[in-house]
């Protein structure tokens, strides 16, 4: 009776082991960024308070070659560089993804140069400026040393690759050294990196044994001319994807079309579609401002309000997607 009780626990233990393991994940979008500016030690902390599973940096190179977390290379949006003199003359117009962008990039600075910038909110109009000046750029270091201190996992998206490597800057090995000193390097390991580019993905599926994802855009193309969005969502595009990656990162209306009223239709056959290929399926980005929300899930007419994210995110959690990007961790936990 003894064993049998004891063989019955083990299996009920088990069952909720694998059940802990397949929940959706919480990936926390540059940290709790509906709270506090994007890409700071402040905002991924916020996000580990509230429950985050990964926390997400957007990595891009300084001219020294160090990794540091923006959301892009051309930082004027999310520092006090413009408001700076002593760095008027590093202003300059760059062709970033055959775009012309006007900015202050960070492969223009040192590292040492960056961190006498300050963060700034990047969404003033909907988030305030009340925290602006506070808090100085991360390095992808510093992020690892705070995930593996608080137990959360990393999910690091490698910025216009492509680009980083025809200035001699590429940010791959660097990353996958940076994992490899965390002792992170197997598919085990609480890491995802993700791009929006194809060939720099094949390119770390030889340097490295975490789980890589797949970005996939709404319309457009990868920036390095590796196909279209649109053939990778196609079952042929899926098994082509998991030859070289283990998930998908798609805009969320690619799973949930949004209709002329803006309100959610039926779900599409792309998460179906995906794990047939053997691909999880990660959506982004989950944000609770009306601004970004259906009509379904509204409250009131000011775009800055709030509304029921919490209803969103259970209704993309109802197609059987594996996790979400969300600037809200707090909402997310509370919807899973």
């Amino acid at each position: 009776m003894r064993l049998f009780l004891a063989l019955s626990l083990c299996l009920m233990l088990g069952s909720a082991v694998t059940l802990a393991a397949e929940r959706p994940i919480v990936i926390a979008h540059r940290g709790a960024s509906g709270l506090l500016p994007e890409h700071t030690i402040a905002a991924y902390t916020k996000a580990i308070e509230d429950g985050a599973d990964f926390i997400e940096p957007d990595l891009v190179a300084t001219r020294d070659g160090v990794l540091v977390a923006r959301h892009e290379n051309e930082i004027s949006g999310t520092t006090d560089v413009a408001a700076r003199p002593e760095f008027a003359d590093r202003e300059v117009t760059k062709v970033i993804d055959g775009v012309a962008v006007t900015g202050w990039f960070t492969e223009n600075f040192t590292l040492a140069e960056l961190k006498t910038l300050r963060a700034r909110e990047r969404l003033p109009e909907l988030r305030g400026t009340a925290n602006d000046g506070r808090f100085e750029i991360p390095t992808l270091d510093e992020i690892i040393a705070l995930a593996k201190a608080r137990g959360v996992g990393v999910y690091p998206e490698t910025k216009h690759p492509s680009y980083f490597a025809a200035i001699g800057l590429p940010l791959e090995a660097k990353l996958v050294a940076a994992l490899d000193a965390a002792g992170w390097r197997t598919a085990e390991a609480p890491v995802f990196i993700q791009s929006f580019e194809v060939n720099n993905l094949k390119q770390l599926r030889k340097m490295t044994g975490v789980r890589l994802v797949q970005l996939v855009a709404g319309e457009g193309a990868p920036a390095d001319g590796a196909g279209r969005y649109a053939e990778m969502l196609t079952p042929a595009g899926l098994k082509a994807i998991a030859a070289y990656a283990d998930g998908i990162g798609p805009e969320k209306t690619l799973i949930i079309p949004r209709g002329p009223d803006m309100r959610l239709m039926e779900p599409t056959r792309l998460v179906a579609n995906a794990h047939a290929a053997g691909l999880k399926v990660h959506p982004w980005t989950f944000r609770a401002e009306n601004h970004f929300l259906p009509a379904d899930h509204k409250r009131g007419d000011d775009p800055r309000a709030h509304g029921d994210l919490v209803a969103e995110i259970r209704a993309y959690l109802a197609t059987g997607v594996d996790g979400i990007f969300s600037d809200f961790t707090a909402e997310a936990v509370a919807a899973r």
